[in-house]
């Protein structure tokens, strides 16, 4: 219990700036859309007439950008990509800062096994994920509301959520499990944040150029778009499935490997 309150103060600073910094994206995305749509013209229309490639980089899809709704399946993307940022580099962290800040001897020489430890750790990152994704879902609630004109949007938000939370524990596990893998675990941080940007690079791609869509099973960003899910699209069955065996197995990576490391302190 002692290295989890630990595990939690010592990434409270970062959450919170982390929150502010979600908090400020919805906050600026939604007075995006009271000024364009003020304008009189009809979104759709006005992102018709962009480049497909700006299209696909903007996440407009099939979305129907004239209803707030629509709107923040757009902005989704990026609250998705700083919630996975976050998760990555918090899961490669949290197993990494001991020898980053050579704190490893002061961990160690406790009596408690280092499957409590990274159990603990993990669970305080969990925590950390779950604080985020509630204040990311409360901000949009409460700012999208704001703006939704009686459309009903607390449906999508959630099940945009949902799906945001699933990814962000994923990329968690792929962070974790690299820094317990890599010898020299400072660098796990970089690498998992280069692996999101790949897998989300490749998203865009396989929009750009659709014989390669069977390649969507190879990139989470794939697996819970907005135009997808809202709508009553729902989460599909298969991409959770699939997340849930990533997650499970990179945990397994990250326990067992964690115990075999050995630590610079």
């Amino acid at each position: 219990m002692n290295i989890y309150l630990r595990e939690l103060k010592s990434h409270r600073k970062s959450l919170i700036i982390w929150c502010i910094g979600v908090f400020l994206m919805v906050v600026s995305g939604m007075q995006k859309f009271a000024g364009l749509s003020s304008s009189g013209q009809s979104l759709n229309d006005l992102f018709q007439d962009m480049p497909k490639s700006l299209q696909v980089v903007m996440g407009v899809g099939a979305l129907d950008m004239d209803k707030v709704s629509g709107y923040y399946g757009m902005l989704f993307i990026y609250l998705l990509l700083m919630a996975t940022i976050h998760a990555a580099m918090l899961g490669a962290t949290i197993i990494a800062k001991e020898e980053r800040d050579k704190t490893s001897e002061f961990l160690f020489v406790k009596p408690v096994s280092r499957a409590k430890i990274i159990t603990a750790k993990l669970l305080a990152a969990f925590t950390n994920i779950f604080i985020f994704t509630l204040v990311t879902w409360g901000s949009s609630i409460v700012i999208v509301g704001k703006y939704a004109d009686g459309e009903s949007v607390n449906g999508d938000i959630a099940i945009t959520m949902m799906g945001m939370f699933i990814l962000q524990l994923l990329f968690m596990a792929i962070g974790s499990s690299i820094s317990a893998l890599k010898r020299k675990p400072k660098k796990a941080a970089s690498l998992a944040s280069g692996i999101l940007l790949l897998t989300f690079v490749l998203s865009v791609v396989i929009d750009l150029n659709g014989s390669i869509e069977f390649l969507k099973f190879v990139t989470p960003f794939k697996y819970f778009e907005a135009k997808n899910i809202m709508y009553g699209g729902g989460l599909d069955t298969v991409y959770v499935l699939i997340s849930a065996v990533l997650f499970i197995t990179l945990l397994t990576v990250t326990l067992i490997y964690y115990k075999k490391k050995d630590l610079n302190i």
